[in-house]
């Protein structure tokens, strides 16, 4: 059993994020969530309203955690947003909105968590990004360049933060049942599912395993890691 961490998940009212936070908070971690209209999911966590799009409300929302749970140790950076559209039609806000939140979000969430993280000597981040990000994807041009930044955003973080034992990993899932999954036809879930080698998607309590362990002291020695949880989706990145 790891030492009891304050841990942020972002996005963390659904899917992945809850799964995630709701096993941290099982393994006796302080857990808060962020989201642009959380919801209070779960007695054990702090739900904090952030867009992670605006500086002044990532500042905000890091400074309500600190003073309920302590400074953050453990991010998930797990929010994220699609605005999928063939390339001819994807307009320049589909694009950038979908980069702003997904990537630019995630390094001003980064950036602030470090801050209490360098004066600890002590930090896991932890990106969620997509199979998608390295295998691409017809009609996400933009989901997949922001996953796939992640990668490279996350990696950079491993090698300028690791003299102070903080750590950068990703997590790169395949298809998983969540809201998102659930709202594509039975045609499109077939299609999906046909793809992956296990023959059938991932529950979120899965993703949260991992990201669990990233998290833990058993981790202390993996960073700039890119962890596939994807049924074999990917296999040969």
């Amino acid at each position: 059993m790891s030492a009891p961490r304050t841990v942020l998940v972002t996005g963390g009212n659904r899917g992945i994020g809850l799964a995630s936070a709701q096993l941290l908070a099982d393994q006796g971690h302080r857990v808060a969530i962020t989201a642009r209209n959380p919801e209070t999911v779960d007695d054990r966590i702090l739900s904090v309203p952030c867009d992670q799009t605006d500086a002044s409300a990532v500042e905000s929302a890091f400074e309500t955690i600190e003073a309920e749970l302590g400074s953050v140790e453990v991010l998930v950076a797990n929010a994220g947003i699609t605005r999928d559209q063939l390339l001819l039609r994807m307009s320049d806000e589909d694009f950038s909105e979908v980069i702003a939140t997904n990537l630019t979000g995630s390094y001003r969430m980064a950036r602030r968590a470090t801050r209490t993280m360098l004066r600890a000597r002590w930090g896991r981040l932890i990106f969620v990004s997509s199979v998608v990000g390295l295998l691409g994807s017809a009609g996400q041009v933009n989901y997949a360049a922001s996953k796939a930044g992640l990668v490279g955003m996350a990696r950079s973080m491993a090698r300028e933060l690791g003299s102070r034992s903080i750590t950068a990993n990703i997590v790169s899932p395949g298809p998983v049942a969540t809201e998102m999954f659930a709202s594509l036809t039975e045609e499109q879930q077939s299609a999906i599912t046909d793809q992956v080698p296990l023959g059938r998607v991932a529950q979120p309590e899965e993703i949260a395993q991992t990201i669990a362990f990233l998290a833990s002291e058993s981790a202390a020695y993996i960073t700039g890691a890119v962890i596939p949880i994807d049924g074999g989706l990917g296999m040969g990145h």
